[in-house]
This record gives C-alpha cells, structure tokens and sequence, in this order.
C-alpha cells in the first residue's frame, strides 16, 4: 500500500576473476530496490569498461556478452529515481576518465547539498553531462586527484551532507563509503575463498555465496584491494539507519543490524494487534511486505491468518513506477482477491504503511468487491506526515495523504471501516532498539514519521531541483 520507497541498490567486489557476473547476481538480488534503470562498471589490466541501460537487470543485460566486462572488480547499481526524471544518461554507475586512471562512482541516498556544490562546481569550470547528484560527487573526486584517489575521495566526502551510501571503482580497487549518521544501509561480506564483497542488503550476498561479516560502520570509508581491507572512520554520531528500511525497503530475507527483517516485521503486526485489536473474522496481509506483519497481528490476536490477495510475481512493485498513472494501473496488474476467502468476512487487512492513500483505497476496494463484509485497515507503522529528503520519493508534503487528513478523513478517503496505524514507540519496538521511546528512538532516522531530520534538510529541497538548476535537463538522484 504505501506508495513511497527508497530504492537503490549498490554492490561491488573486488579480486573475482568474473567480477562483472558476480555483481550481476547481486543486483538481480537487489532488483526490488530498483526497476528503473541498471548498470555496471568493471575494471582489469585493460582499463574500466561499463554498461548501463533502462529497464530490469535482466532486460539490461539480457543480451550483453559479459565477458566484454572483464575484470577482477567491479561495482553495480539499480535505480529509482528520487531526484528528477527516469533517463538514460542517468543511469548509474557514472564513469569518468582521469589522469592516468579512471573512477566509476554509485549510490542509494540523496546528497542534500547536492545543488550548492554543483552550483560551486560549475562557477570554478566544471561541465555537467547529467542532473543527478553522483556526478557531484566525480567532479569533487577528480578535482582532488593529483593527491591521490584514497585521499581525493575521502576529502569527497568530507563536503558531503545528506545520506548515502556509495562504491567507487578506481585501478586500485573498489572503496564502499557510508554516510556519517549510517541512515543508508551498506554490508560486508566474505566468500568462502576470501573475496570481500559490498552490497545494500545482505541478500545480495546470500546470492553470490558470501557470508555476512558486518555492516559498514556510520562515516567509515572501507577500501578492497591489493592490500586486503582497509578501513577509515570519519567522525560521526551514533548510528541512524533508516527505520523505513525494516518497514518496507528490505527484503525479508535481509539482516538489519544482524536482524531478520522478517522478525522486525513479524513483531511490528504483533505489537499493532496489541494496540489496534479489531472486531473481525480473518488476518490478511497485502503482498510482500505486509505479510510478516499480517502474521504477527495473527498470532497475537488469535484470529485466523488467510491468503486474501493473490500477488503477479511478473508485475513489479507498485510505488517503484515513476508516475501516479503507473503506479495505479500497477495496483490491478499486481494483486488479486479471493472472493472464496474474504467473501462474507469481517477483514483485517494488515500492510507496512499508507503514504500518498491511492494504493490504499484501491486495495480497500479490491476487498471489498471480492464480498467482505468488512475491511478494517491496520498499518504496520506510523503515519507518514513529513517528506524524506534521505532517498525515499516522498519529497513533496502535499502528496502525504497522513499529513493532510486528520485519521478519520484518511479513513474515508482510503475506504476502510476502521483505520488504525503502529505508534512510533511500537516500532521502535519491534526494531530492537535498546529501550522504549525517545532513546530508542534516537537510534533510527524516523524522520518521515516525526519530522526529525538527523542529517539536516536542504537548503533547495525537491525531486527536480538539480533538473532546474541544470536548465530543466534531465533529472537525477540516486
């Protein structure tokens, strides 16, 4: 139901004889943080070769002869865009030659000063090709190369505000950043014969055969190459991974903070059914995400848990497509009732969150059609009442259907007999934070919840802001 998400995906590896391939099963493991666009960078003794295009990873490469990537490093990305138009000049990685070398550089997160450095970039000389803020980040690189691309890119980052995580390929391997708070998630993992990968979610590197060693530490700059792992930590604060993550971004085979995200969610339906209990027959959970918490609430609740709604697996995410007419024809591509199952019944209808309400009515509606007798809507978070300026599409207040009605409005828009939404201190909850409330909560960006930026909010904010500033080009982000 939501209607906002983040998603980008990154992964590197580095001293893989088939590099290029490995990081290709990664980002098919990553497919669901983005089905825009795709690419990778790879690079050997014959230099840096990359591929981008539009579309699913699989349709991307689906005729590339990957040997043609060849190479013992590379890095990949999969996009959806949250700054500026879906283009393929956009796509990422982005590749720049340098001085006896190269750089590739992608990202999951937004770059909050994005606008002013460009700004300042283009006053000094800079030429931009693209609008999205990745290209800041090559141009900030390359302006400090002649001291050396360890250097260069760590005093990059230094200039950088915002949250993201990032992997850079330069000829002396593949370095993974993370931002200073930790609020975009990034993970290590090692192959059984020692190779170190970087991926955005530790499904990924079930994939490729890699065990799970850590997540790479908020502000820490993590270098794989020749010399083994290398590690540098910047200054920064406690950890503020993006409790929205845990909500809906992960795949439920992921680990966040060691966690299974299937376990986060299963307690966030448990701890909803202790505070939104409801006068109903059956338990049905909205297709992927809500169905973790849809066995929780089950489960505390004592009610029956039903397969309600049928998914399209070959349909796609429905908030991941770029425009509302996209997004709700998605909705009766993707999900189908059983009317053998929900005719008749009172329903609880258990999803992750409402963000924008079109998805929500909807799949009230679908319910409804297929003969229940009721439709009681529980939200396995808190109402989304602020814009995320941290990597998720939810830029623009006025499209937050939390933020304009009061819970009542929003139940009438959506259509349900009863709406009821997760506190925040229940998710902290179920996130595992290390005590209730406010200090748990501290642990965590919840901005979108609670309006509490920990990183700042920019000066220029708005998905087209890089695309005005640019002319009204083509449009970017991460």
């Amino acid at each position: 139901m939501s209607g906002a998400r983040d998603e980008c995906g990154v992964f590197g590896v580095y001293g893989d004889p088939a590099a290029a391939q490995t990081v290709l099963a990664g980002l098919f493991a990553l497919q669901h943080r983005g089905q825009e666009s795709a690419g990778i960078a790879a690079a050997g003794a014959a230099g840096m070769r990359v591929h981008t295009g539009m579309g699913l990873v699989s349709q991307v490469f689906g005729s590339v002869d990957m040997g043609s990537l060849e190479g013992e490093a590379a890095i990949g990305h999969v996009r959806y865009s949250t700054q500026g138009e879906s283009v393929p000049e956009n796509a990422q990685p982005f590749a720049v030659r340098l001085r006896g070398g190269y750089l590739a550089v992608c990202q999951n997160g937004n770059i909050t000063n994005a606008v002013a450095l460009r700004r300042e970039l283009e006053e000094q000389g800079a030429i931009f090709r693209t609008t999205v803020d990745t290209e800041v980040v090559a141009h900030l690189v390359a302006r400090g190369a002649r001291q050396g691309l360890a250097a260069a890119i760590a005093g990059a980052l230094e200039r950088l505000e915002g949250a993201y995580a990032l992997l850079f390929l330069t000829p002396e391997g593949v370095v993974g950043a993370r931002d200073p708070a930790g609020i975009r998630p990034l993970v290590l993992g090692r192959t059984e014969d020692g190779r170190h990968v970087l991926a955005s979610e530790t499904c990924a590197l079930d994939l490729v055969g890699a065990a799970y060693v850590r997540d790479v530490a908020p502000g820490e700059i993590l270098s794989l190459g020749a010399g083994g792992l290398v590690s540098r930590r910047r200054p920064g604060g406690r950890e503020r991974l993006c409790v929205f993550e845990g909500v809906y971004l992960a795949r439920p085979d992921s680990l966040l903070r060691g966690q299974a995200v299937h376990s986060v969610r299963r307690r966030a339906g448990q701890r909803l059914a202790q505070e939104a209990p409801a006068p109903a027959d059956i338990v049905v959970g909205v297709p992927d995400s809500g169905l973790s918490a849809a066995m929780g609430y089950a489960q505390e609740s004592g009610l029956p848990y039903e397969m309600g709604l049928v998914r399209n697996r070959y349909a796609g995410r429905t908030f991941i497509q770029p425009t509302a007419l996209l997004r709700e024809g998605g909705v009766r591509l993707k999900l189908s009732p059983l009317a053998s199952v929900l005719g008749g019944r009172r329903v609880v209808l258990v999803d992750d969150s409402v963000v924008r309400g079109t998805t929500a009515r909807r799949i009230v509606r679908l319910v409804r059609d297929a003969g229940a007798a009721a439709v009681h809507v529980r939200v396995a978070s808190p109402p989304v009442r602020f814009p995320c300026h941290y990597g998720i599409d939810t830029g623009d207040p006025g499209q937050l259907a939390a933020a304009r009605l009061d819970l009542d409005g929003l139940r009438r828009e959506i259509g349900a007999d009863s709406l009821a939404f997760l506190s925040l201190e229940g998710l902290m909850w179920a996130a595992g934070a290390d005590a209730a409330g406010e200090d748990a909560a501290r642990g965590y960006c919840h901005a979108c919840f609670s309006g509490l930026y920990p990183a700042g909010v920019p000066a220029e904010p708005g998905k087209f802001a890089i695309s005005a500033l640019a002319g009204g080009g083509s449009g970017g982000g991460a």
